[in-house]
């Protein structure tokens, strides 16, 4: 594992390699993915107001090998906020570089700062290659995910 990879807030340059990542994710997840739909998130991403924040994972020739998008979800259960991650994606010839580990760090520390009670995502079940990793950093819960059409 490389400590080269540097991990920090996405900028309004780094457009092009975001957007390549992001649809090398949503290939992944096999997702039809337009130039429009990730436009808007990339506004979203810029919009401080926008609850969706980003981070990059950069290797030592300065390339964005890596992607992170959360953001901040109330639970009420426990009167506190967490930090949701909705999006992590290493290029696949930098998986094995570290690039998850400090983009999870990050999330780790940012979350500590903003008093989060906890960092939480999803991931498909077959997944294996991050699902290994996860368990090494995170603990599996017990809960059973749905989703449901609005309005049918």
């Amino acid at each position: 594992m490389s400590t080269d990879i540097k991990v920090r807030p996405v900028t309004a340059e780094d457009f092009a390699p975001w957007r390549a990542l992001y649809r090398g994710y949503a290939e992944f997840y096999r997702v039809e993915q337009t130039d429009e739909a990730a436009e808007r998130v990339w506004a979203w991403i810029h919009d401080p107001g926008h609850e969706v924040n980003a981070l990059v994972a950069e290797d030592s020739a300065g390339r964005l090998v890596g992607l992170a998008h959360y953001r901040p979800f109330a639970r009420p259960l426990s009167a506190t906020t967490g930090c949701f991650l909705d999006d992590l994606f290493v290029a696949p010839d930098s998986r094995g570089s570290g690039a998850a580990d400090r983009l999870l760090e990050a999330l780790r520390g940012i979350a500590a700062e903003r008093g989060w009670s906890v960092v939480r995502w999803i991931t498909a079940d077959d997944n294996h290659r991050a699902r290994a990793k996860y368990d090494q950093v995170a603990t599996r819960t017990m809960w059973v995910t749905y989703d449901m059409t609005p309005g049918a």
